[in-house]
């Protein structure tokens, strides 16, 4: 079929097209999904499970490894990652890659069915283990609620109603509670009071049981009707609890609560979490919007609702927004669309220039309908307007050009040699629709290795090959349709009369002697290739190498580490100092500080912290992402003054996916002395001045300081005092134990009997005198009497595990600017000289270990692309030296990317290799197009000298444009943190390209298929291309 023909004698049918490309566009932009970042789902999952009282170590034997064995039965297992602390396990569950967000329900439901299994081997004071496979969930709306003055029952009421309306929203899917205050009610009991009247903590809190619980109060009929009868509880306020009534054992006397024991409201002594907004206390709200739904209108109807919810809250109850998705997406994506705008502003002038306004504007028009159609189909495709996809539009700018120049190119020069439209047309598609539908495939497939890579990286960077793909597919299916009826529009046909070499002009002759000149030392001219390109691949070494850049977000995250075992109020009352400092500085607008644990994961990148009392973060926003840096050192250096004991680390939000530190060395076996040891010696080399590393820790933690009772059994029997009795006395002199619930609204607020404080007295040092009661005897024995010594020594409180081994991890961090490969390069050789004792091993993590999975997954999905690459080149041609050329040549491309990194001072990272794999597919997308013009000139007639400078000549103009106008076109991602480095990659290694497809194609044509050029007086060639030779002139020998 003659689609050009076609094209241009069926009007209507075109039209049709370029409506339906122009109006479904517009609708596709107007409604398309849109996000910050590309979703990529986190394949993990968490199991957890309490078992109170326990040491790390006993959480460790008797609960970890049990679960370990059993989850390690999951054919779909990558790792576990387990964390054991005194009375908790918390094991991380990772699924291979392979598997997709549709399977891992399936996964989890299995995950769950071998937790269950195992449980009845855990022992009987370890709790049901739960499993969270909600781990990854984001709420990229992120609130706080401070209310200075109110009670925390006046709060938890207000953050109630607000996630209640919220939850009404249309697409907003959960809403997340975070930092609620808590109350309790304390029993502060006089002991030696309860001891002298025989009343023990088991009766007080039948007392409490009885008088507050739901009863059963039966019915009874009063005439037709049926009425149930209601006993209330006995607590309507707090201080009714004074007044109930204990009795006392064998006796008839009664003794009121408020005889032994003091009433006191208060907080909480060990709080799960601390949250503060610009100094004030604080409650966090994440907002997480339904899949599928666009993130901007969701998260301008959560705004809406909350400034309705604002003007009901009561005066000084404020919200404020810690983070809002919707409004960095909108700024993000219409900065995006401004670049994209510019770009395609760019490119067509640029074509205006290069090849006159009438095929400028036919360009051009084919460029927009692409882009549209793309916009489309995205659209129709669920591929949201995001970081990656819009990012994909502009790196496909001068490439949707490519299949268009080539078409109007070759009508335009058709139809200036006098043919008609029609004619022109038809000649200039019917030539090049296979060779540019393979070109274009190629091209694609260039891309394949991160769009078939299952991993997060791949899942992260799936939209660049599928907008890619897109829009150069329907960038061919445009050039063959759209522009041979807008050339007719356009072009003039030349009159017979008027006909002239349209190859006369000064850039075509400068050329054409450089090619000329180029192929009489043809041999010289590769070896010269070969030469630069060798010198190129060892100044490679030299450029930085890197993982994923930093984000262009302006916020940084602040992470304090006190002594391993400091009270979490103690935590907070640091990172109120700290607070204050940062909110000093006229560089911040926010701070939100969170001690005890991280922040909801309110981006995708998020990797919050585990719960531990010793820590503290910060969420800092300054007002430019410039100052971020100097910002980050400067606190840094005043903390570290100011909290001399403490470890402070200062991170950056990095684009994609990846956590943790950049350098990590793990170490693994049995013994934990023996870890720590190599932990040491690893951290001293770490800390050494010439390594220029900083934030050097252990994930390990310090040990911390435990006080041990030692439990007399032959007295504990005589006494009739068990071990849980004991406990349950230390317990109840220390924190307090649990005596009951106060039923406030939908609140159960904890009663909390605990031994009566002396004031000024730490409670550590009252221990000595508690009483513990026996059942048995039915009275209170001195723990003296029970208890030979109190010993102190100091325990691994944080036991942590990889794939069911021990494993201590020493991490740190680059400084002064200077790349994780770099610094690792120095340290590695330093720490793998270290001695490892029998059955204890060291492997890398951190970026290091990042970057190769994410490049092993890519490499094992490129051998399928660049085989359907290569099965494309040799089916185009049907021969073998033809695709050997050009497969030759790609290598070469290095040398444009190993002068623009270097000269530029880009690392490369994992988003520049994509640029770099590429530029294989625009360089063989131009080198087809060139040979085949050749082989081409060469059926019609002309000598294989005469054949290859003729073609070469015709190609140097859509050559040159789609270098320039892929180059410039380029140029708006310079600016932007995460593209730069793939833009300074496929500018320069594009730029090297189009010297060796205009020069080194040629070259190597003529040396493999051993065209010589002709002498001044000598041998000519026959239009089949052989050389006619003397009869004194030998054949040159064949291959």
């Amino acid at each position: 079929m003659d689609i050009a023909r076609y094209s241009i004698e069926k009007p209507v049918n075109t039209w049709m097209i370029v409506l339906l490309a122009l109006l479904g566009g517009i609708w596709g932009l107007l409604t398309v999904g849109r996000l910050e970042d590309p979703a990529f789902t986190i394949k993990q999952a968490q199991v957890i499970t309490a078992y109170p009282g326990a040491t790390a170590e006993e959480v460790e034997t008797e609960v970890t490894e049990k679960l370990e064995t059993a989850i390690q039965q999951l054919p779909q297992l990558k790792e576990i990652i387990s964390e054991s602390i005194p009375g908790l396990s918390r094991i991380s569950v990772e699924i291979k890659s392979t598997y997709d967000s549709a399977e891992l329900p399936q996964v989890w439901d299995e995950l769950r069915r071998k937790v269950n299994d195992e449980q009845r081997n855990l022992p009987s004071g370890a709790a049901p283990p739960l499993v969270f496979d909600d781990f990854g969930d984001v709420f990229g709306l992120y609130y706080a609620l401070t209310a200075d003055g109110y009670s925390n029952r006046d709060i938890r009421q207000a953050v109630r109603d607000i996630r209640r309306q919220l939850l009404t929203v249309q697409g907003v899917g959960k809403v997340d509670v975070a930092g609620e205050p808590e109350d309790v009610i304390y029993l502060n009991i006089q002991q030696d009071r309860m001891a002298s009247l025989g009343i023990s903590l088991d009766d007080i809190a039948a007392v409490l049981a009885a008088e507050n619980a739901i009863q059963t109060n039966g019915s009874g009929l009063s005439g037709d009707r049926r009425i149930r009868l209601m006993t209330p509880t006995a607590f309507e306020e707090y201080g009714m609890i004074r007044d109930l009534v204990v009795g006392r054992p064998g006796s008839t006397a009664m003794i009121r609560l408020s005889d032994i024991a003091e009433l006191e409201i208060g907080e909480p002594e060990q709080p799960d979490l601390l949250i503060r907004y610009k100094g004030q206390q604080a409650v966090t709200l994440g907002v997480s919007q339904v899949p599928g739904t666009n993130i901007v209108e969701v998260g301008d109807a959560v705004m809406a609702k909350l400034d309705d919810i604002s003007r009901d809250l009561p005066v000084g109850m404020e919200i404020h927004p810690i983070y809002a998705q919707n409004v960095v997406v909108d700024e993000a994506v219409n900065g995006f669309i401004v670049n994209l705008g510019m770009s395609v502003a760019i490119v067509i002038g640029v074509l205006c220039l290069f090849m006159g306004w009438r095929a400028g504007i036919v360009v051009g028009s084919i460029l927009l309908l692409t882009v549209l159609a793309t916009v489309l189909l995205m659209r129709i495709l669920s591929i949201e307007m995001e970081r990656i996809s819009l990012g994909a539009l502009i790196i496909a700018m001068g490439m949707l050009v490519d299949n268009a120049i080539v078409v109007a190119e070759g009508m335009m020069i058709n139809m200036q040699r006098g043919m008609k439209a029609v004619q022109a047309a038809s000649r200039a598609v019917n030539q090049t629709i296979w060779p540019l539908l393979g070109a274009t495939v190629i091209g694609i497939m260039a891309f394949s290795g991160i769009g078939l890579s299952p991993d997060a990286t791949g899942e992260f960077l799936f939209s660049l090959f599928a907008v890619i793909g897109i829009s150069l597919l329907l960038s061919w299916v445009f050039a063959v349709t759209v522009t041979p009826l807008f050339g007719k529009y356009f072009f003039k046909t030349t009159a017979a009369g008027d006909l002239s070499d349209p190859y006369k002009g000064f850039l075509y002759s400068a050329y054409r002697t450089l090619l000329v000149g180029a192929l009489h030392v043809r041999l010289l001219t590769v070896l010269a290739l070969v030469g630069v390109t060798a010198a190129c691949v060892v100044s490679f070494g030299n450029v930085k190498q890197a993982f994923f850049p930093d984000s262009n977000t302006p916020i940084f995250y602040v992470d304090y580490w006190a002594p391993q075992g400091t009270d979490i109020r103690a935590t907070g009352a640091d990172l109120i100092e700290m607070e204050k400092a940062v909110l000093s500085d006229p560089r911040v607008e926010a701070v939100t500080s969170f001690a005890g644990r991280g922040a909801t994961r309110f981006m995708l990148t998020y990797n919050p912290e585990d719960p531990n009392q010793a820590f503290g973060h910060m969420v800092v926003r300054a007002w430019s992402r410039e100052d971020i840096d100097m910002l980050a050192i400067d606190l840094r250096r005043q903390f570290a003054e100011d909290f001399p004991a403490a470890q402070i680390i200062t991170t950056r939000i990095v684009f994609g996916p990846g956590s943790g530190a950049k350098l990590e060395a793990r170490f693994s076996g049995p013994d934990a002395d023996v870890l720590r040891s190599l932990g040491a010696q690893a951290m001293a080399l770490f800390n050494r001045p010439d390594n220029r590393l900083g934030d050097v820790r252990i994930d390990w933690r310090q040990r911390e300081l435990v006080v041990q009772p030692r439990f007399d059994e032959d007295r504990g029997r005589i006494s009739g005092v068990t071990r849980q009795e004991l406990a349950e006395s230390l317990k109840f002199a220390t924190e307090g134990v649990q005596a009951g619930f106060f039923r406030d609204g939908d609140d159960q607020i904890p009663i909390v009997a605990r031994k009566a404080r002396i004031e000024g007295v730490p409670v550590t040092e009252t221990i000595n005198d508690t009483l513990v009661f026996s059942s048995t005897q039915n009275r209170f024995i001195p723990i003296e009497q029970l208890v030979t010594e109190f010993r102190m020594e100091a325990q691994d409180t944080l036991i942590r595990r990889k794939d069911r081994v021990r494993t201590l991890t020493v991490q740190a961090e680059p400084i002064g600017g200077e790349t994780a490969s770099a610094a690792l390069a120095r340290i590695r050789p330093q720490i793998e000289a270290i001695a490892l004792p029998h059955g204890y091993s060291l492997e890398w993590g951190g970026e290091y270990e990042d970057t190769n999975e994410a490049q092993a997954s890519l490499g094992a999905q490129l051998p399928l692309g660049f085989l359907v690459m290569l099965i494309i080149t040799i089916l185009l041609f049907g021969k073998v030296r033809q695709p050997l050329i050009i497969w030759l040549m790609v290598p070469m491309s290095i040398n444009g990317v190993a002068i623009a990194l270097l000269a530029t001072d880009t690392p490369f990272g994992f988003v520049a290799l994509l640029g770099f794999l590429s530029l294989s597919g625009m360089l063989i997308k131009n080198a087809i197009v060139l040979l085949e013009e050749i082989d081409l000139e060469i059926a019609e007639g002309r000598n294989r000298y005469e054949a290859i400078v003729a073609a070469s000549v015709s190609r140097m103009r859509p050559v040159m444009l789609a270098a320039i106008t892929t180059i410039l076109g380029m140029a708006p991602l310079l600016y932007d943190a995460f593209f730069r480095s793939m833009a300074v990659t496929i500018m320069g290694g594009l730029a090297f390209a189009t010297v060796l497809t205009l020069i080194a194609t040629p070259v190597l044509y003529a040396l493999f298929f051993r065209v010589r050029p002709p002498k001044r007086s000598g041998p000519a060639e026959s239009p089949e291309g052989e050389i006619i030779r003397e009869p004194s002139e030998p054949e040159p020998a064949r291959p």
